[in-house]
């Protein structure tokens, strides 16, 4: 096991340094905003959604090392979801950062490296401000999103 968390550990840090998709999306039909009050975390996520379906999706802010990686790592995968999927894929996550669930790398794939985060509550908001900034852009609800 301490093997598969070190592998884990260099998925997170691998994005954390080279987060994938921080950028603004300029074609952007939905957004939200997201800060965490805890940290000082601040994001804002920007989706295309085409037909039910997430074309593209990127981030932009400044935060912590875990709060980095989750927006990057869920950015890569929303592209190709449909809306449905991306908000199943929210209640995957939220369920395995706060214990309900374990880790199924066959159903979640590299976010599952989140799985040791859990131990940490006041670093599970970092690892899920992404996603809730993410949940209420496809809610279409601008209404800036905390963690507290």
């Amino acid at each position: 096991m301490s093997e598969l968390r070190e592998l884990y550990q260099q998925v997170i840090l691998d994005h954390h340094k080279q987060p994938r998709n921080f950028k603004i999306l300029d074609d952007a039909n939905l957004k939200a905003d997201g800060f965490n009050p805890l940290c000082g975390d601040r994001i804002h996520v920007t989706l295309r959604v085409e037909d039910g379906v997430v074309r593209d999706a990127a981030f932009k802010g400044a935060g912590c090392a875990i709060s980095t990686a989750s927006a990057s790592m869920m950015t890569e995968c929303l592209k190709g979801k449909t809306t449905e999927e991306a908000m199943k894929l929210f209640e995957l996550f939220h369920d395995l950062l706060t214990g309900k669930t374990d880790p199924d790398p066959e159903v979640l794939g590299k976010l599952a490296a989140f799985y040791g985060v859990r131990e940490f509550p006041v670093r599970v908001k970092c690892a899920t401000l992404a996603w809730h900034t993410m949940k209420a852009a496809l809610e279409n609800d601008e209404t800036p999103v905390a963690t507290e």
